[in-house]
C-alpha cells in the first residue's frame, strides 16, 4: 500500500429526488440554514479523522463534529488502486476490508449507501451516506464477474480509466488518446447490466466521447472542469459534458487546481467553472465532485510534507497529470474552509443562481441520476 488509509479517507490523495416546480426566486437565505436542511451529494470525496491516531477505526469527537459542520450528507469514496498494479484485485479488496472496519466501528455517523433512498435515512438520522467506488477497472481487467462481487460487497459506482491507458482504454494523460477498447466496450454493459452507476471522469478525451455514446443508461463524470475555460486533459470538453446530459447523466466540477492555467485557481475561476457548466448542461445534469475530503487540511508543515511525498510517488508512478509536481496541493485555497459548501452557495447566489439551480447542484441532481443507475 502506497498511502496510509487514513491519509487516503481523508482525501489527501487526491428514494428519488424531490421535485421542485415552478419559479424559484433568487436564494437570499443563509447558506447555512439552507445546508442544515438540502441533500447535499459530494459526487467524489473522501472520509477521515485528522485528529484520530493510526490504527483506531473510531472517529474523534472533532473530526466527526467537524464532518457534520461541513453540510455533506452523502459523498462517494475510492477504494483504491489506481494504476495497472500487478496485484490490483488484493489491493481493493483490502481497502474494502479497511472501508467496512470504519463504518463498522462508526454505525451511529456512517451508513453505507445501497440505493438512492439511503441518502435521505442518512440526512434524516443525522449520519453522512458512503458510496463506495473505484477510480479505475485495473482491477477488474478481463474478469468481468468481478463486478457482481464487487456489487454484492456494496460498491455503487465504477471508473472506467484513471490517467494512463487500462485494459479498457485510455486515461486523460495518454499522448495516443487511442479511446475505448472492445474489452471497455464489455465492461460498461456489465457495469449497466449490474445497475451499477459508470463514471468516465479520468479519461481520455477520446475514451469519454465514445464511452458515452456506448452507454445505455444515465452515467456521470464525477469531477471534472470545463474544458473550455482551462485546457487541461482532467478537463472535459462542452460537446463530451452535454452528451452526458443527453443520456440523463451528471457532470461533477471539482475544486482543484486544474481550472486554472497556473494550477492556482481563485474562488471566481471555480466559480466561472460553473456558471459555464450550468451554462452547457443545465440545471438538471451540474453537480460537485469536490475531489477532497470534507475536513480541510490544514496547511501546516506536517501536511505540506505528506502531500508532497504523495505527489513523488504520483509523479515516480507516472500517474500524475501534467503541471503536478512537488508544492501541488489538490484545493482551491480560497475554499479551503469547513464553511466552504456555504460559502459556495452564497456566492452562487450572488452571481444569479437560483434556490433551485443551487439545491440541484449540491445534491438533488446526483441524488435522481444515483436513483435512475441503481434502480431504474
Amino acid at each position: 500500500m502506497h498511502i496510509n488509509r487514513r491519509q487516503w479517507l481523508a482525501g489527501m490523495g487526491a428514494g428519488a429526488a424531490a421535485v421542485l416546480v415552478g419559479p424559484s426566486p433568487v436564494f437570499a437565505r443563509p447558506a447555512r440554514s439552507f445546508l442544515k436542511d438540502a441533500i447535499v451529494i459530494d459526487g467524489l470525496g473522501g472520509i477521515g479523522d485528522p485528529y484520530g491516531e493510526d490504527g483506531v477505526t473510531r472517529l474523534s469527537a472533532k473530526g466527526w463534529a467537524e464532518i457534520r459542520a461541513s453540510g455533506v450528507t452523502a459523498t462517494r469514496i475510492t477504494a483504491m488502486p489506481v494504476g495497472n498494479q500487478v496485484d490490483a484485485w488484493e489491493q481493493y479488496e483490502d481497502f474494502m476490508d479497511y472501508f467496512e472496519s470504519f463504518v463498522g466501528a462508526n454505525p451511529d455517523r456512517f451508513l453505507v449507501v445501497r440505493q438512492a433512498a439511503d441518502i435521505r435515512t442518512a440526512k434524516e438520522t443525522g449520519r453522512m451516506g458512503i458510496i463506495y467506488g473505484t477510480q479505475d477497472t485495473a482491477m477488474i481487467g478481463p474478469a468481468l464477474d468481478r463486478i457482481a462481487t464487487m456489487k454484492e460487497r456494496g460498491l455503487r459506482s465504477i471508473q472506467l480509466t484513471y490517467n494512463n491507458r487500462n485494459l479498457a482504454g485510455d486515461g486523460s494523460i495518454e499522448p495516443d488518446n487511442a479511446g475505448l477498447s472492445k474489452l471497455g466496450r464489455a465492461t460498461i454493459e456489465r457495469i449497466e447490466s449490474e445497475r451499477l452507476l459508470l463514471d468516465l471522469s479520468h479519461g481520455g478525451a477520446r475514451t469519454m466521447a465514445e464511452a458515452v455514446e456506448a452507454s445505455a443508461r444515465p452515467l456521470v463524470i464525477s469531477h471534472t472542469g470545463a474544458r473550455a475555460l482551462n485546457d487541461h486533459p482532467r478537463n472535459t470538453s462542452d460537446e463530451t459534458m452535454r452528451a452526458v446530459a443527453d443520456k440523463g447523466g451528471v457532470v461533477g466540477l471539482y475544486f482543484m487546481p486544474y481550472l486554472s492555467a497556473d494550477m492556482a485557481p481563485s474562488g471566481e475561476v471555480l466559480l466561472d467553472h460553473a456558471d459555464h457548466m450550468l451554462g452547457v448542461l443545465g440545471e438538471d445534469h451540474i453537480g460537485i465532485g469536490t475531489d477532497n475530503g470534507p475536513v480541510p487540511p490544514e496547511m501546516t508543515a506536517e501536511t505540506r510534507k505528506a502531500w508532497d511525498t504523495e505527489q513523488q510517488r504520483r509523479i515516480d508512478e507516472g500517474i500524475a497529470a501534467p503541471g503536478e509536481k512537488i508544492g501541488f496541493y489538490p484545493i482551491v485555497q480560497d475554499y479551503n474552509s469547513i464553511d466552504r459548501l456555504e460559502r459556495f452557495a452564497d456566492a452562487l447566489a450572488r452571481r444569479g443562481w437560483s434556490q433551485r439551480q443551487i439545491e440541484k447542484l449540491l445534491g438533488l441532481n446526483f441524488l435522481r441520476v444515483y436513483g435512475e443507475a441503481w434502480e431504474g
